[in-house]
């Protein structure tokens, strides 16, 4: 590396508590590994410096030769190269990372956590196949909650930090993050347009658009007939096919949305499912909680619900 990029890392090694070189930003990461790591350092210690290597390309090259490492990310903690994302999340996991960050860990309250008698068989059923295909292995449930409340199921060992949760006949582990963010979750197995599958619900997660299907949509205004659904695209395109009981989401539409309790339910539909995500988003960001983009569009409600509704 040449001498001026040295320098420059050597500064902002030497500058800060607590440096990360990441492929991104902590709120726009760029690969899963640094989503990790900054997602543990937000946790333990809120502020710390992050250098997106994608922005620097001299930066990118030679952070690896100035550490000896070969990937990224990076972390640097009081001037002393830690590792990358494994033997980060190893640390966490073992008490090391907050030690080298001169934090103590705090001890976790257990969250509360109920599974439905379906989930909790076919979890029952994961861990009978996984002993039988290894009967060495110590197998338990694992839960992880990622800061974008991103939820998994999986099935592996017991880690030194691990929360363990007793729910039922079942015991779920969660790492000390995952175990914060899980109080009230709830775990169910229901019917999908793939099959079975889980579906985890959790009352911290921060309000996201939701996805409806066109016939959970059809039973819906089956139910109420007077549901609040918009139609995103241009008055020409409703004027070859639309959906009774929807409306146009023109100006005074918007408006109208915008007098109405910010928990009433919205539903957005356009051609495919693109617009009405963003017109979706847009009503989330003002507030409203509870905003459904209707997946397929118009054109899944054609084929999957009412065939005279013109396809174009």
């Amino acid at each position: 590396m040449d001498e001026a990029t040295r320098q420059k890392i050597d500064s902002e090694v030497q500058s800060h508590d607590v440096v990360l070189f990441m492929k991104g930003t902590p709120q726009a990461p760029r690969c899963g590994f640094s989503a990790t790591v900054a997602g543990i350092l937000d946790e333990l210690v809120g502020k710390y410096k992050t250098i997106d290597v994608l922005s620097d390309g001299k930066i990118r090259e030679a952070i690896k030769e100035y550490s000896d490492w070969p990937t990224i990310p990076q972390l640097y903690i009081k001037g002393q190269f830690v590792g990358g994302c494994d033997l980060v999340r190893e640390m966490y996991e073992n008490g090391e990372l907050h030690e080298a960050l001169g934090l103590k860990a705090d001890a976790v309250e257990l969250p509360k956590i109920a599974i439905s008698p379906g989930a909790a068989s076919a979890l029952r059923e994961a861990l009978e196949e996984a002993t039988s295909q290894e009967p060495d292995g110590g197998h338990h449930i694992r839960v992880e909650i990622g800061a974008d409340f991103q939820h998994a199921l999986s099935i592996s060992d017991k880690k030194p930090r691990d929360v363990a949760v007793t729910a039922g006949a079942l015991t779920l582990l969660f790492d000390p993050a995952s175990a914060r963010r899980a109080s009230g979750l709830s775990i169910d197995y229901v019917d999908g347009p793939d099959g079975p599958a889980f579906k985890l619900e959790n009352p911290n997660e921060p309000p996201r658009v939701k996805s409806v299907s066109v016939k959970d949509l059809a039973a819906k205004l089956r139910e109420n007939s007077k549901l609040e659904l918009f139609d995103v695209r241009s008055q020409k395109e409703r004027d070859q096919a639309q959906v009774a009981g929807s409306k146009l989401l023109d100006r005074p539409a918007q408006d109208y949305i915008m007098t109405l309790d910010k928990s009433t339910p919205l539903f957005f539909m356009c051609h495919h499912g693109q617009r009405s995500q963003q017109a979706a988003g847009f009503f989330l960001s003002h507030g409203f909680s509870n905003v459904y983009s209707v997946s397929g569009g118009i054109d899944a409600w054609s084929l999957e619900v009412d065939s005279s509704v013109p396809r174009y």
